[in-house]
């Protein structure tokens, strides 16, 4: 089990955040501004922040603009990762990938099962490095993204977690 250390001190990311869909609106688009509110609460930085239709390469466009972007450490994309015709956004950016981290996806259903059943298997969540920035795919609903925050990332993303984070990694994640 994970635990904060409190003699470590904390290191803010800059963060991302994209909200896949064909019908929110930047006024209803509760799964993004729960993201935003649980980075903000947990001293992250917002870097910025879309609300894009589900279109493979608009997808492709605008993270690879946040993952050559210096000032983007994270990017948390939330909405397109069920299995309809109209869900591509593993297609759009497991491409980018340098490395997968099956670990999310497996951990985020575990958790999900807890609270939706068997209808967790059709989750395509997803999540990995690409040119050294953290990438995290999660369903677009917001008890979804609740999940994959308060149970997963919020640790993960805070430097004293121990005994390992994803903030220690990120120096490392371009080492060839």
């Amino acid at each position: 089990m994970s635990r904060q250390c409190s003699d470590k001190p904390f290191r803010p990311l800059k963060m991302a955040v994209l909200t896949v869909s064909d019908s929110r609106t930047a006024a209803n688009d509760t799964s993004g501004d729960l993201l935003v509110e649980r980075l903000n609460g947990a001293g992250h930085e917002l870097a910025d922040r879309r609300l894009e239709r589900d279109d493979i390469y608009r997808l492709r466009a605008v993270v690879s603009a946040w993952i050559d972007d210096p000032g983007v450490e994270c990017v948390l994309v939330t909405g397109g990762t069920g299995i309809t015709g109209r869900d591509n956004t593993p297609e759009a950016l497991e491409p980018l990938l340098d490395r997968d981290i099956p670990g999310f996806g497996e951990l985020f259903r575990y958790y999900s099962l807890e609270e939706i059943g068997t209808s967790t298997i059709q989750s395509r969540a997803f999540a990995g490095t690409a040119n050294a920035t953290l990438i995290f795919g999660m369903p677009g609903s917001t008890g979804a993204c609740a999940t994959a925050w308060d149970r997963i990332l919020g640790a993960q993303l805070d430097s004293r977690t121990q005994p390992c984070n994803f903030v220690s990694l990120i120096p490392r994640l371009d080492e060839r």
